[in-house]
């Protein structure tokens, strides 16, 4: 599973920052049939939780009533530099992590 992060590049200390987080999964509900009428098993993601320098910063618990490719958005506040990490786990086990870096001056 990849994701597409949009956190700035640079911040000032204390300043709130927005982050924006774009998940490609397909979010199977197990409400769904294939082409022969067979159930397509559901797989969510079902958790999901951002930490800034090791900290959690923000957490979502996602059910089948979120679409395909789940966008998240969020603030922080920059403290220090170093980076965010945002990890996420489907049904199946499947766990997505990512990481994006952060500059923190002032």
């Amino acid at each position: 599973m990849a994701a597409r992060i949009q956190i700035p590049r640079q911040a000032k200390r204390g300043e709130v920052v927005e982050v924006r987080v774009l998940i490609q999964h397909p979010m199977e509900t197990g409400f769904r049939h294939d082409d022969v009428g067979r159930l397509i098993k559901r797989n969510v993601i079902n958790a999901f939780s951002c930490r800034y320098n090791r900290v959690e910063v923000f957490r979502a618990d996602l059910s089948s009533g979120i679409a395909a490719n789940p966008y998240l958005q969020f603030f922080t506040v920059a403290e220090a530099s170093g980076s965010l990490e945002f990890t996420w786990i489907d049904d199946e086990g499947v766990r997505g992590t990512e990481r994006q870096p952060i500059a923190v001056s002032g």
